[in-house]
């Protein structure tokens, strides 16, 4: 596999982090500018926040949560030469389910198709954690 069929999910991972930091600035900015939050009720509890504030906010920081794994698998996987099309499908399909999981968070905040889709996410970085552990231990 080419580093550039690799990297791609991570960077478009990568962009999901940065599109939903710009997005919460700009949703807390709003509140702030319509009084619907200050900055001295905000600088320390969250919950201080707007619903949508605070929906943005948590989206965000969930960003840092699984993800960090699949790039922690990546990372290990490319400079070994475990990067084959099974893996690469598979980062396709986790990226596709963080931004599932990030729209539903986002918008409708509908818990069970925020779950289902953070949960299929999670079944595939399990899968490939196990895929890339056996070809390791294994030497397939």
């Amino acid at each position: 596999m080419s580093a550039q069929m690799v990297l791609l999910p991570v960077f478009l991972l990568v962009l999901l982090a940065f599109g939903l930091m710009f997005h919460m600035g700009a949703v807390r900015r709003k509140a702030l500018v319509n009084k619907q939050a200050s900055f001295k009720n905000t600088a320390l509890n969250e919950p201080n926040w707007p619903e949508d504030a605070m929906k943005a906010g948590n989206c965000f920081s969930n960003q840092f949560e699984m993800p960090v794994l699949f790039y922690a698998l990546v990372a290990l996987a490319l400079p070994l030469r475990q990067m084959d099309l099974i893996m690469v499908l598979l980062s396709w399909v986790f990226v596709v389910t963080r931004y599932a999981h990030a729209y539903v968070f986002i918008t409708s905040n509908h818990v069970p198709t925020r779950f289902n889709a953070y949960f299929a996410g999670v079944l595939v970085l399990i899968a490939m954690w196990i895929y890339f552990a056996l070809r390791i231990l294994l030497v397939i």
